[in-house]
């Protein structure tokens, strides 16, 4: 839960303390890179684990840290590095329940600004001992659309076996992408591979050998609540990751790899590596450690705990509009049945997609998917994962409910709509239109799909005919799980102009490189 300033008064306030501390401990049972926390059992609480912020607005933010200790969270904010004039926020008493991790809301924050803040530790039992604090920063939307919005975004981290390296120096992309300077990050789901164990070393193809940093987390796929927190802890030893995070503020969403590849509600399993076989209960698991390591507005605000789906409005530029399409979606199938009212949304998530949309006065709409639309996923020899699944005819299963919300932008005239995703592994950029699709009754639009960011690359997928995709872009490797050693890794960058209005996609690679531009204009119900 996260708190708004409040008086601090940790002596009457009694903390839970368990299982979790021991949790902690078993995560530093390797060494650790660079500046990274570690677990002391005296002394004053350790914030090393880095903070982040996010879902930030014109005038409200998110911050999150996690201490080795209970502590109470204390946040300063301020106009400049000096923290003159400093505002103070009086957070959560951080302690096992929550994996010793806590959410500050921020509130009434100028619009267009730079934001300073520093994130203090105080013992509960006595609030002069301090730990060191840790700095961060952040800029709140603008107000003025003049003043333009750039943010990046990406997905897939630590897949296929790929973990931190500090042989090639980490996760590389993470700093390439703070250089960068955007406004925020956008993470298109697959954050950890709770599934994905990360062995000591790979061989790669060419005889070289990738060596990973472990922990026991990272060891077996992710059953209990420890082991999902574990997994959000193991890509906080990266430093990139946490100077990332310092600098630069996020929008988060998940997919399949938070619980399990290509879940669905209702899955019983029928694999070895599991003693649980109930996908739910392992869901439930996973959400609550998502939760715990994420500053996610919904996550944190009374009512609303456990949706991921939302929107968060950055100014009179952009409203991105996150979407769930794992945990309403129905069961993984053939996908070829004529009506289909759960989808892969939900029929509740449709409902507010919409209506959000059509109530939405940014320039630019942006839908956050975690799955790409016109692109086949399979799952399995006969069953599909996303909403495509080959049949280039009339729209079935999961593309119905996809048909009913793009006709519905067409129909209302919701202008500035256009798709970002990742999930598949290869970088590629899909235009819409209805002269070439089975299903007309839409406007133009275009997809854009990045990542991973740090894991295998694959092939580009089969596309179904449907929407009428066409591939303008496209750039994946010939073979299967090509390691992060071996390719640049993938993100996307978008640049709306405040003069002009104009949104410049531009589909980036690690290294500098620029892959693919295209420019859109403002105003358009489809283009």
């Amino acid at each position: 839960m996260s708190h708004r300033p409040g008086p601090l008064s940790p002596g009457r306030r009694t903390l839970l303390r368990g299982s979790a501390a021991a949790s902690a401990a078993l995560a530093m049972g390797v060494p650790l890179t660079g500046a990274a926390p570690a677990l002391a059992l005296s002394g004053r609480p350790d914030a090393r684990w880095g903070v982040q912020v996010g879902d930030v607005t014109q005038s409200s933010a998110l911050v999150w840290v996690r201490s080795d200790r209970p502590a109470r969270m204390v946040v300063e904010t301020s106009a400049t590095e000096s923290f003159r004039r400093a505002r103070t926020w009086y957070g959560p008493l951080v302690g096992a329940a929550t994996d010793f991790t806590g959410v500050t809301a921020l509130s009434g924050l100028p619009a267009g600004e730079q934001v300073h803040y520093r994130v203090t530790l105080a013992d509960p039992h006595d609030p002069r001992r301090t730990g060191r604090p840790v700095r961060g920063s952040f800029r709140t939307a603008p107000a003025r659309r003049r003043d333009g919005v750039r943010f990046l975004w990406s997905g897939d981290v630590a897949g296929q076996g790929w973990g931190i390296n500090e042989d090639i120096g980490g996760f590389r992309a993470y700093e390439e992408m703070r250089r960068l300077d955007p406004d925020f990050f956008l993470c298109s789901g697959d954050n950890i591979y709770a599934d994905g164990v990360v062995e000591p070393t790979v061989t790669l193809p060419d005889g070289r050998v990738w060596r990973n940093l472990t922990t026991p987390e990272k060891s077996k796929v992710a059953e209990t609540l420890d082991e999902f927190r574990g997994n959000f802890r193991y890509n906080l030893l990266d430093r990139n990751v946490r100077a990332f995070n310092a600098q630069v503020p996020s929008i988060v969403q998940w997919d399949d790899h938070e619980v399990r590849n290509n879940w669905y509600p209702g899955q019983i399993l029928d694999d070895a590596r599991y003693a649980e076989k109930d996908v739910d209960v392992l869901a439930a698991r996973s959400s609550r450690a998502f939760r715990e390591y994420f500053p996610v507005s919904t996550l944190h605000a009374r009512g609303r705990e456990g949706r991921v789906h939302r929107v968060v409005r950055h100014g009179p530029l952009l409203d991105v509009f996150v979407l769930d399409m794992r945990s309403f979606r129905n069961a993984n199938s053939p996908d070829r049945q004529a009506d289909d009212t759960t989808g892969i949304l939900g029929a509740e998530q449709l409902v507010w997609l919409k209506r959000e949309l059509a109530r939405s006065r940014a320039v630019w709409k942006v839908i956050a998917a975690d799955m790409p639309l016109g692109l086949v996923v399979p799952d399995g020899a006969t069953d599909f994962e996303a909403v495509a699944q080959g049949d280039p005819g009339a729209p079935l299963g999961r593309e119905l409910q996809i048909a009913e919300l793009l006709r519905y932008v067409k129909r209302r005239r919701i202008t500035g709509t256009l798709w970002l995703t990742a999930d598949v592994h290869h970088t590629s950029a899909q235009h819409y239109l209805p002269e070439r699709a089975a299903f007309k009754d839409f406007a133009p639009f275009w997809e854009f799909v990045t990542g991973p960011l740090h894991a295998g690359q694959f092939p580009a997928s089969a596309l179904d005919g449907t929407f009428g995709p066409d591939r303008v872009f496209v750039q994946a490797p010939t073979r299967a799980n090509v390691s992060p050693m071996e390719t640049p890794q993938f993100f996307g960058e978008v640049d709306i102009d405040g003069d002009s209005g104009e949104l410049t996609v531009r589909l980036r690679a690690e290294g500098g490189k620029v892959l693919f531009t295209r420019t859109l204009q403002p105003g358009r119900v489809g283009q």
